[in-house]
């Protein structure tokens, strides 16, 4: 979850302010020095903000919407460039966390989390670049995953940290930042994946951890166990209601595998509650990965996700749900009643089962919970949006998902192959706006009006985003100044930023600057920026970088 806090240096900064404004001077300044090639100061942010979670909330939506400090006229490659570069030991392939105003070590910082596929993880200050303390998650005899033995590239070199993290800066002492780590033992076949807690201010292992993911789920004439070797958790944890949700995925499809979700308490990383998508599918799937999207929660519990091609029964029971629970290229709603994981309602496509034949994945993109919208006739309506290889754009009803019928799609809205090349990204939300990335094709903005999408985009990039396409974030104060930041997977890789109200309107890419100022390698699959108090993180193949206003 995003969460403005307000720290000792926010309140520092706004007294400033009211002793400049007091002086007859306008604005907020830590930084009089004016930038390369104009004028302007550096703003100090009104409201200082943490980012906790993939996509900054609980709903996915990607929004920051605390940012004072960038706006739609600094950002351009006379104010706005490359800063510093973090390095890291590895790919950087989980998005960067952020805490505002965390006393580090007996001083005051904002820091930022990294998280590598070399096991490590990081935290930087984030105005200075310094190492606030850096710690492996490796146990004693063990190397990170090595890829080879399962003839898959989806992620390499190595398998360490790559499902985005979640912080409750108000656990434990101070603060506790949750991820899961892939190793195993040096020289044999003994894989590992682990749920760690770390105090925020330490690296310090928190709870008894790390705990040993494990799991068993029964099937027809026995149980399923969870085999740590064949999973890898791509999408993103989940923090909701005091519990992490993992959710898991296979390596390249090599069975068998299924789609497992598996809880833990945050407070004692105790396994709480499991879930199998697929129990009775033979190991032929589906998985869940989301292309490192999160499984998202609503405000009363209930989890969401999206799978991938597998398994699905078209011989449904009395009320509806296949027959020997497998749920292939659904969209989910788990409720979480009781401290279990069930299935209150679901949505399969009609042609579910064609799709799955040629592995054309629902579960290849991301899950989005929209903001409770009101229709033309006044009701409030609570939908979810989800896309994936077919390149069509579904909304549901959150009430009533829509189930299966082999004729049609009984959901609220569907936009049939608006989306090009099909989805391997996350969408994003704002100000009455959908954002979608496809692949080999624009970022789409769909204006949302009446609880409906438009039937076409309502503005797009006059830039196209090659494989994985691009997963967009949000920066705005408010509902002013509204940025639409995305990443291109190319080399060298671009950072671009456009006018969240025209997405026409490009305002900054990282290739625009002479000499190569603001490049910062080649690009990594399923990354997101993440925008906080001025400064966009964005992971690459061997840290992140850090841009802002310059100096």
């Amino acid at each position: 979850m995003l969460r403005p806090r307000a720290s000792l240096a926010g309140t520092l900064s706004l007294l400033l302010v009211a002793v400049l404004a007091a002086c007859g001077k306008t604005g907020t300044t830590t930084n009089t020095a004016p930038p390369p090639g104009g004028g302007g100061v550096i703003p100090v942010p009104v409201q200082r903000t943490d980012v906790v979670t993939y996509k900054d909330d609980a709903a996915r939506t990607g929004q920051n919407l605390t940012e004072s400090v960038l706006s739609l006229t600094n950002v351009n490659s006379t104010r706005f460039g490359q800063l510093r570069f973090l390095a890291a030991d590895g790919k950087v392939d989980a998005e960067p966390l952020y805490l505002s105003g965390l006393t580090v070590q007996g001083a005051m910082h904002n820091v930022v989390f990294v998280a590598t596929e070399n096991d490590s993880v990081y935290a930087f200050d984030a105005d200075s670049g310094a190492v606030l303390w850096h710690v492996s998650v490796l146990a004693a005899g063990e190397t990170v995953n090595d890829v080879p033995p399962y003839g898959c590239d989806q992620v390499s070199p190595t398998i360490g940290i790559t499902a985005t993290p979640v912080i409750d800066r108000s656990a434990g002492a101070n603060g506790i930042l949750y991820l899961v780590a892939m190793s195993k033992a040096t020289g044999s076949s003994t894989y590992h994946q682990r749920l760690h807690a770390l105090d925020v201010t330490t690296g310090a292992e928190l709870l008894n951890g790390p705990v040993d993911i494990s799991a068993s789920y029964p099937v027809r004439g026995g149980t399923t166990t969870f085999d740590p070797a064949q999973y890898e958790e791509r999408a993103a944890l989940l923090l909701s209601r005091g519990v992490i949700y993992t959710s898991w995925t296979s390596h390249c499809d090599v069975a068998p595998y299924s789609g497992w979700v598996i809880a833990y308490s945050q407070g004692t990383l105790a396994r709480t509650a499991v879930f199998n998508a697929a129990p009775n599918s033979g190991g032929a799937g589906p998985a869940i990965w989301m292309s490192g999207g999160g499984p998202a929660a609503d405000s009363t519990g209930n989890v969401y996700l999206l799978t991938a091609n597998g398994a699905f029964e078209t011989t449904l029971d009395s009320n509806g749900f296949p027959d020997q629970a497998d749920y292939g290229n659904s969209f989910l709603k788990l409720s979480t009643a009781g401290g279990t994981l069930t299935v209150a309602d679901y949505f399969t496509m009609s042609n579910a089962v064609s799709e799955s034949s040629v592995d054309q994945d629902l579960g290849s993109g991301g899950i989005l919970l929209l903001p409770d919208l009101m229709d033309s006739g006044g009701v409030v309506r609570h939908l979810a949006v989800g896309a994936g290889k077919d390149g069509n754009l579904y909304v549901v009803s959150r009430d009533s998902l829509g189930k299966f019928s082999s004729s049609r799609n009984n959901i609220w809205q569907q936009l049939s192959g608006v989306l090009g090349g099909g989805i391997f990204s996350t969408p994003a939300y704002f100000n009455g706006a959908v954002y979608y990335g496809p692949v080999s094709a624009a970022l789409m903005a769909f204006a949302v009006r009446n609880a409906q999408l438009s039937s076409a985009p309502s503005s797009s990039t006059g830039n196209t985003f090659a494989y994985p396409g691009t997963s967009p974030a949000v920066s705005a104060n408010g509902t002013s100044d509204g940025i639409i930041w995305a990443h291109e997977n190319s080399d060298p890789a671009v950072l671009h930023a456009y006018d969240a109200g025209n997405l026409g309107h490009e305002l900054y890419n990282s290739s625009q600057a002479s000499g190569g100022r603001d490049q910062f390698g080649a690009g990594n699959k399923f990354i997101t920026p993440m925008i906080a108090d001025g400064k966009v993180f964005v992971g690459t193949q061997g840290g992140v970088a850090v841009f802002g206003l310059l100096k």
